[in-house]
């Protein structure tokens, strides 16, 4: 959904990699009532692309309602990679990704994401603190999203789902597969740059989650104290300088919780269709950041 400043970059990004060796054939784009210019992008590039095609939504229904478009268009294909308009995977993530699925036991596999953004603000490096914590987590349990690849045995997620790729691992985990993590497969995300913008995602995220497990049993790994805590304390045990962000990162997780819990119970919304935070866009434009040293 008005993804016109970053949808071009990333179809030249996919275009650029050796699709067909990987076995993937087509390139479907959803746009969701977008209104910016982003159809045109993709128009322009599927004219010289034949394997691209966009399929428009006319009503902005939730990324879920989004999704499940792309699995009814996909219905024929072994192996889906799902990302979002707004991510750059670094060259070659996603061969990373598809090599994983050399283990028949493996369902669904995901990188790392990287948050792009300006480093003299506090709120990058907290953002920056939250993915090297979800990447810390996710070598012992994953918790896969941003740019996911996934057997085609999911028909469908509910359309209420503010957590897309969180309901795919339920449904995927409920028919017993494995999840991989592929911490050498890069994606490159913006990190808000606003207070504002964080506490707008992690409330909605928040909201998902808790939603998720009340109607399917199901937690991902990055919920869970008994894994986020000793992640933490061996990543700060490694980074100490990081502690004073760290800190900052456990008051704003836990505003953002609050706030999502509020929304949930208290408003009764469920933020299927949410706000976009706008400062995540343009990804183009922010300086790279480098993983730190383990």
């Amino acid at each position: 959904h008005n993804e016109a400043r970053n949808i071009g970059v990333l179809l030249e990004r996919l275009r650029a990699e050796p699709l067909d060796a990987l076995g993937l054939d087509r390139v479907l784009v959803v746009s969701s009532a977008s209104s910016d210019g982003s159809d045109d992008l993709v128009r322009a590039a599927a004219a010289s692309w034949p394997r691209l095609s966009l399929i428009v939504e006319p009503e902005r229904r939730g990324k879920a309602s989004a999704i499940n478009l792309f699995l009814a268009a996909a219905r024929e294909a072994e192996i889906l990679v799902l990302m979002s308009g707004d991510v750059l995977p670094e060259p070659g993530a996603i061969a990373l990704f598809l090599a994983a699925f050399a283990d028949p036991a493996v369902g669904m596999a995901g990188g790392r994401p990287m948050p792009q953004g300006i480093p003299t603000k506090l709120i990058h490096h907290v953002v920056r603190l939250q993915w090297d914590l979800h990447h810390e987590v996710s070598l012992k349990a994953p918790k896969l999203g941003e740019v996911v690849a996934f057997r085609n045995v999911v028909t469908s997620i509910p359309n209420d789902t503010a957590v897309d790729e969180a309901s795919i691992e339920a449904i995927l985990r409920e028919r017993g597969h494995r999840f991989a993590y592929v911490g050498d497969a890069v994606i490159r995300n913006k990190g808000p740059e606003t207070v504002a913008d964080f506490l707008r995602q992690r409330r909605r995220i928040a909201a998902g989650h808790r939603w998720l497990s009340a109607t399917s049993s199901y937690s991902v790994s990055t919920t869970r104290t008994s894994l986020v805590l000793p992640a933490t304390l061996r990543f700060l045990a490694r980074h100490p300088a990081r502690l004073p962000y760290a800190a900052a990162a456990a008051v704003l997780e836990l505003v953002g919780r609050v706030l999502g819990l509020f929304d949930l119970y208290v408003k009764k919304k469920n933020p299927y269709i949410w706000d976009v935070a706008t400062s995540t866009k343009d990804l183009t434009q922010a300086p790279q950041t480098a993983p730190p040293r383990s």
